[in-house]
């Protein structure tokens, strides 16, 4: 159901966002916040914030953040709903009751669940009696035990076309509640609706609660019209919402920090088998944004594990189609395709649990299962289909919402492409030389040494070429100036803002610097923090006291432009952050690439070096995704 907003807003009063976030992250004050480690990666250095005035938690090192209800959604894999009556119960905080039609629907998902939880007690039960003899021989042949028949409610329909109407009806169930449940077949022509699941195996499918709200039937005869029957659309199942196995994956994703997600019932079971219990599988179709929607709920990189064989990768590759848009910062998908065309109850059954969990080992990024999927499409035998395979790559690339996460995709996606046009056209060109090309991002898929962006004339490796006057003008060789105001916003926002430096000390480290007050300025604040973890604001300043660099921080926030003033103590620390980063961004492109270019290429210029004229290319493409 719906919540008021004034519901909500009264749990968030009485529950502070630390007290939530403390029960799982162990906390120490940061000023007005406070700090830990992320629970969703492993990390030495505290970059999770919460903000009690705020109501929510940022965590940088995954870039996730949000409200207690947020919070206990993604640590605990709870619904919405679920999280809400959690925390209400906490709070104290009496719940609404329901509208009048909603009591309504809330009766009729009721009728429509007990007789799904009748139904499968009835299958549980017929798979045991005389009737489901060829069943059980059917699970034996799959090495199923007991246990697992159990756990996973395992069941047989038997053949007659009423045999579950009838015991239905024997329970007071109306005829209408078993067709709205999808249990029985009903239509216009039809004088007397059957039963759906006949002659066949059945497989209950629970919500997250454990609930029955479908099932999933696989045929015993080989004749039969279709192998695996699921039961169709209802108030309770929406197929491409769900994910068989969810109720007890959930939990176990959670204690693993890993999901595996494979493609039917039998491999869900073997994967729970085999050590694996944080198992789910989509219902019968490709995966489906809502699910990938779930899936990332309970893990930030689910492992696609699919058969090794083409309708294993045919699958895998429909998945990336669905994914690529939805990809995000900490938010991907890894894959893993068997060995010798096996689903996972195969591979169990011939070579062990062990084998399985080398196979999961191997993962492959996305990126990397993307990079082939374009790859194989066609020959590489002629430079229109190298070009063409970069502009696949380049449009797949561009489907990326994130702009930060697209900008690394390009950055990928370009080493990938050089190494390949490398190896096939050897270290300085010659027949087959790879293609460059800017991707219409502002991206460039560098061309190596020797290989013309357009096949063109290649430098003599004995030339030496002189670096002119114009040519040094160039961006190329000629670095931007420096402003002096945004290397006081990014040294007053560090001092003010411990997260900064402790999140980014690398790269605050590398700054380039135009005057000595800044340089110790920064000096004070990165010895500070790595020696002060737990109490950084008052030994910064005890620090800039003793030094006497107190009065340097206040003519440097007395200098900072009207923009700038995110830097000062007192703003949100979150922006603060994010705007520092852009700043630094920006600065190192303006102040260090554009010399280290300039003198890799006066390198390249005086010395016949393969490395120089790599090196420059790096810089270059750094350049370029900047």
């Amino acid at each position: 159901m719906r919540y008021p907003p004034s519901i909500l807003d009264d749990i968030r009063q009485r529950l502070p966002v630390s007290v939530v976030v403390g029960r799982r992250v162990k906390l120490t004050k940061a000023g007005r916040e406070w700090k830990g480690l992320s629970p969703f990666n492993t990390e030495k250095t505290p970059s999770f914030f919460v903000n009690d005035s705020k109501g929510s938690f940022f965590d940088f090192s995954s870039g996730r953040n949000g409200d207690i209800f947020k919070f206990v959604m993604e640590t605990e894999g709870l619904t919405f709903p679920e999280a809400v009556e959690r925390l209400a119960a906490e709070a104290g905080v009496e719940l609404p009751k329901m509208t009048a039609e909603a009591e309504v629907f809330e009766k009729q998902r009721k009728g429509l669940g007990e007789a799904m939880e009748l139904a499968a007690q009835f299958f549980e039960a017929q798979l045991r009696e005389r009737a489901g003899a060829q069943a059980r021989d059917y699970v034996k042949s799959r090495d199923l035990p007991a246990q697992v028949i159990q756990q996973f409610r395992i069941g047989y329909a038997p053949g007659e076309r009423f045999a579950l109407r009838d015991f239905l009806a024997g329970k007071d169930v109306p005829v209408e509640v078993m067709v709205e449940a999808g249990l029985l077949i009903s239509g216009d022509d039809i004088a007397v609706p059957y039963d759906r699941f006949r002659d066949r195996l059945m497989f209950p499918i629970r919500d997250s609660r454990g609930q029955v709200i479908a099932f999933g039937g696989r045929a015993l005869q080989k004749d039969a019209q279709a192998k695996y029957l699921n039961s169709p659309e209802t108030p309770l199942f929406h197929k491409g919402s769900t994910l068989y196995n969810l109720n007890f994956a959930r939990k176990a994703a959670h204690e693993a920090g890993r999901l595996i997600a494979v493609e039917g019932y039998i491999d869900v079971i073997a994967m729970t088998r085999a050590g694996f219990a944080e198992t789910v599988a989509p219902l019968g179709t490709a995966l489906t944004e809502d699910q990938l929607g779930l899936m990332w709920r309970m893990a930030s990189e689910p492992v696609l594990c699919f058969d090794g064989d083409k309708a294993g990768i045919k699958a895998a590759h429909r998945a990336i189609d669905v994914a690529l848009p939805l990809l995000q910062p900490g938010r991907s998908l890894r894959f893993v395709f068997l060995p010798g065309g096996q689903d996972p109850d195969e591979l169990l059954r011939s070579a062990g649990a062990d084998a399985v969990a080398t196979a999961v080992g191997r993962q492959m990024p996305f990126v990397d299962v993307l990079f082939e999927r374009e790859l194989q499409r066609e020959p590489l035998e002629t430079p229109e289909a190298k070009a063409d395979l970069e502009k696949r790559l380049r449009e797949l690339v561009g489907l990326i919402r994130d702009e930060a996460l697209r900008r690394h995709y390009r950055d990928a996606i370009g080493e990938r492409l050089n190494t390949l046009f490398r190896q096939r056209s050897g270290p300085r060109g010659g027949r087959g030389g790879g293609q460059g090309g800017s991707n219409g991002s502002g991206a460039t898929f560098v061309p190596r040494r020797g290989q013309g962006r357009f096949g063109d004339q290649k430098p003599s490796p004995k030339s030496h070429v002189a670096v002119s006057s114009r040519l040094a003008q160039t961006s190329l060789f000629a670095g931007r100036t420096s402003a002096p105001s945004r290397e006081l916003a990014l040294i007053v926002a560090a001092a003010n803002h411990p997260a900064i430096a402790e999140a980014e000390s690398e790269v605050l480290a590398e700054l380039e610097l135009s005057t000595r007050p800044l340089l110790q300025l920064r000096q004070v604040v990165l010895e500070v923090v790595s020696q002060n973890p737990g109490d950084v604001p008052q030994a910064l300043a005890a620090r800039l006291a003793a030094t006497g660099l107190t009065d340097v921080l206040a003519r440097a926030e007395a200098s900072l432009v009207p923009g700038d003033g995110w830097a000062l103590a007192g703003t949100d620390t979150y922006e603060a952050v994010a705007r520092w980063r852009d700043a630094a961004h920006l600065h190192l492109r303006d102040t260090t690439l554009p010399k280290e270019m300039r003198a890799a290429g006066e390198k390249l210029a005086f010395d016949d070096d393969e490395s120089a004229w790599d090196e420059l290319s790096g810089l270059v493409q750094r350049r370029e995704v900047f």
